[in-house]
C-alpha cells in the first residue's frame, strides 16, 4: 500500500542559533522556533495528515505539539527513537570550540565523520534506528490507511534516514526543513524537500 510521510526537522533554539551541538541535549524552542512550528503546521494544512509521531527531545516535540494544533490532529506518538544523533564530548560546544578544547578528536572527526568523539552515536547506528523509527510509523495503523504521517525529528537524523533510504546525504537542514516521502511495497518511490 502507498503512504505518504512527512519529514520536518524542529523549530529554532538558542543553541541552533549560537551554532552548538545539541545531539541528546534537551533545548526547547525559542521564540524564533515557536513561530516556525505554527508555520510547518501551516504548510502541511490540507495533506491529510492524520497522525504525527515525535522525538521525545522538547525542540522536537513542541513543533509536533504546535503543528498538531494546527492540524487538528489528536494522535501524537512520541518515540525516543527519533531523537538527533549523539555527540558525546562535542554536545553543547561549537565548532571552534571543538577544535580547541578537543583539537585530536575535532582534527579526526573532520577527516572522518565515522571517527565519533567518545560518548557519541555512530552514523550507521542512527540510520538503523532512524529507519526502524520510520518503518514502525508507516506500519502504525489508523483508521484510515491512506492517512499521511507526520515525523518531527532532527536534521542530523532525518540526514542519516534519507542518506539510508536513498544512497545520497542531503546537505544540512533549515529549521523546520520538510521533505515528503512515498512509500510503496517496493520501497521508498519519493523524496521531495517541500521547505
Amino acid at each position: 500500500m502507498r503512504r505518504v510521510l512527512y519529514l520536518a526537522r524542529h523549530g529554532e533554539t538558542s543553541w541552533n542559533r549560537e551554532g552548538r551541538w545539541q545531539g541528546h541535549t534537551d533545548i526547547e524552542l525559542n521564540e524564533v522556533g515557536h513561530g516556525q512550528a505554527r508555520a510547518l503546521g501551516e504548510l502541511l494544512r490540507g495533506r491529510d495528515i492524520a497522525r504525527i509521531h515525535s522525538s521525545d527531545l522538547a525542540r522536537a516535540r513542541q513543533t509536533a505539539e504546535a503543528a498538531a494544533a494546527i492540524l487538528g490532529v489528536t494522535e501524537l506518538v512520541i518515540d525516543k527513537e527519533l531523537r538527533e544523533r549523539s555527540f558525546g564530548i562535542f554536545e553543547g560546544l561549537t565548532r571552534s570550540e571543538c577544535e580547541r578544547r578537543h583539537p585530536e578528536l575535532w582534527t579526526s572527526y573532520r577527516a572522518d565523520p565515522r571517527r565519533v568523539p567518545p560518548g557519541a552515536e555512530s552514523q550507521e547506528a542512527l540510520a538503523d534506528r532512524m529507519h526502524a523509527a520510520m518503518s514502525r510509523a508507516l506500519a502504525r495503523r489508523h483508521e484510515r490507511d491512506d492517512a499521511a504521517v507526520l515525523v518531527v525529528s532532527h536534521g542530523g537524523s532525518i540526514r542519516a534516514l534519507l542518506a539510508r533510504v536513498t544512497g545520497e546525504m542531503p546537505p544540512p537542514l533549515e529549521n523546520v526543513a520538510v521533505f515528503r516521502v512515498v512509500s510503496t511495497p517496493d520501497g521508498i518511490a519519493e523524496v521531495k524537500l517541500l521547505t
